[in-house]
């Protein structure tokens, strides 16, 4: 897929290559996410999901191939350039990755704080609105030792959302949550999808969540290091022949392929 396909779209990897050291994580990686849509990472544990998400937000520099953010190269720009560009992100790390010894509201005002100009009026207003958006309003003076692990994680998603980003990434949003937590975190991302029209790139293996809020996405395989399939996750259990693919979206026990053959590390 050519850059110039790509580059309408606000988040793109074109030909990502990812390693550590001489360890290949994931190979030729192109994909765009839409804008207004919510696009799933997906795959078993150890595919790499997670350093694909670092490398699409300046955390890791690829080996190979770029990741375009509305259209500009992230990593060909110079860093002063990159560290604007960063600011357009609004992540939400594995367990919301809040700061233990500040209030849920002190959270999610650091970043208006550092980033910009804003009164402390304005900032106390826009900190109500963020917690509103995720199901949390009221509960800005808790801390997150009080807060239910799917409570800590519309928290994290409310920080995300402080600097009206133009892209949110969640990673593994809805890991290690009971089903009922789960479906009230899947009705937040919907409910930021459609009411706000946000675009959202989720990291996660679970399947359930990818099913109810992703429509469009990627499937990384751990044996071959580089996506097996593209397409939501429904389309992919419905339509998908791939072993590896269809026993993950049906966890059913994959059949051999002669794909997960080659490109062994």
């Amino acid at each position: 897929m050519a850059r110039e396909i790509l580059s309408g779209e606000p988040l793109c990897a074109v030909n990502l290559t990812l390693a550590y050291g001489k360890r290949v994580i994931q190979r030729n990686l192109t994909f765009s996410v839409r804008r207004g849509s919510v696009f799933a990472v997906m795959g078993g544990s150890g595919c790499g999901k997670s350093t694909v998400m670092k490398a699409m937000i300046g955390l890791l520099r690829p080996t190979a191939g770029m990741v375009l953010v509305n259209g500009e190269d992230y990593w060909g720009a110079a860093e002063e350039r990159r560290n604007d560009i960063g600011r357009r992100f609004g992540v939400m790390f594995q367990s919301g990755a809040l700061w233990s010894s500040m209030t849920v509201a002190e959270n999610v005002a650091l970043p208006l704080q550092m980033f910009t100009g804003l009164n402390s009026g304005s900032i106390e207003t826009l900190v109500r609105l963020k917690l509103s958006l995720v199901g949390m309003a009221g509960a800005g003076d808790r801390f997150p030792s009080e807060l239910s692990g799917g409570m800590r994680r519309r928290a994290g998603i409310a920080r995300a959302l402080a600097l009206d980003p133009d892209i949110l990434l969640l990673d593994e949003p809805s890991a290690g949550l009971d089903p009922i937590t789960s479906k009230r975190l899947d009705d937040v991302i919907l409910e930021l999808r459609d009411g706000l029209g946000a675009t959202i790139m989720v990291v996660s293996h679970e399947l359930p969540s990818l099913l109810a809020v992703c429509d469009d996405g990627v499937f990384l395989d751990a044996e071959t290091h580089t996506a097996i399939a593209h397409g939501a996750p429904r389309a992919l259990r419905e339509e998908c022949d791939h072993p590896m693919v269809h026993a993950f979206m049906t966890r059913e026990r994959p059949e051999p392929h002669p794909e997960n053959n080659h490109g062994r590390q």
